[in-house]
């Protein structure tokens, strides 16, 4: 096995699969992400992305640092892409890999309906009311695009109750 070290938070993994053949995959951070709800309305931020080069709507979300929980991570993301902060004990949604087949990711999933504004958001980031229709609009306009925060919103929607 080679392990190929990109940056401190990504590593190139190649590792025999057969005998003369290599599986190549990406050893990443884990992430947080965070739905937070006011009154019938979901938060939403949109930033660009530069890999798709496109303005992409999503949940407040980021990198769980080393020696920070999942939760530590969603309170912070919550903070500094909204202003917001959650009043109340963040409620787990979920834990799944991203991209199974070619990444070490795992997003853990929270949410939250007890919201207090207490700052701006960070530089770059706008904040969205929006309620579940319009997310399904911007889903299917191809204008929300991330397969991570979509599937928990899904499950959000589907199986937690009181959401």
């Amino acid at each position: 096995m080679k392990n190929i070290k990109l940056t401190n938070r990504i590593s190139l993994i190649n590792k025999k699969f057969r005998k003369k053949e290599f599986y190549h995959y990406l050893k990443t951070s884990n992430l947080s992400l965070v739905i937070p709800k006011i009154k019938d309305k979901y938060i939403v931020v949109s930033q660009k992305r530069v890999p798709i080069n496109k303005i992409n709507y999503e949940f407040p979300s980021g990198i769980v640092e080393k020696k920070e929980t999942t939760l530590q991570s969603a309170h912070k993301e919550l903070k500094e892409e909204t202003g917001y902060k959650s009043r109340s004990k963040l409620s787990k949604i979920i834990t799944f890999y991203t991209e199974p087949g070619r990444l070490t990711t795992k997003i853990t999933g929270y949410y939250t309906k007890n919201l207090i504004k207490i700052s701006s958001p960070e530089k770059g980031i706008k904040i969205h009311l929006f309620n579940q229709r319009d997310i399904f609009k911007l889903i299917l306009n191809q204008k929300f695009n991330n397969s991570s925060h979509i599937a928990m919103f899904l499950y959000l929607i589907t199986n937690i109750k009181n959401r």
